[in-house]
């Protein structure tokens, strides 16, 4: 696609195809602040490349703008879910 989709289209796709291959599985597994580093860096340097800027906080300012998680935020959401259909399931 390059350079002639939107920003927009370009995190659309990375959210609903990327993104859950990249997280598949993460919300069963116990991850340390190291891994939620990494797996945010991924994030970040593709962020960065889109944005054509090595500015953490320019990449932040437009996260937050487009409602674009870093995955510290993203697994321990979905772990909390896992974990409640878990329980459901062994009370059933």
């Amino acid at each position: 696609m390059g350079r002639t989709a939107s920003e927009e289209v370009i995190l659309h796709l990375v959210h609903s195809k990327c993104l859950p291959a990249l997280l598949y599985g993460l919300e069963v597994c116990p991850l340390t602040k190291t891994d939620y580093g990494s797996l945010d860096f991924v994030e970040m340097r593709f962020l960065m490349k889109l944005y054509c800027t090595s500015n953490s906080d320019i990449v932040n300012e437009c996260r937050m703008c487009f409602n674009f998680r870093l995955p510290c935020e993203i697994v321990p959401t979905r772990s909390v879910k896992v974990m409640l259909k878990l329980s459901n399931v062994a009370e059933a």
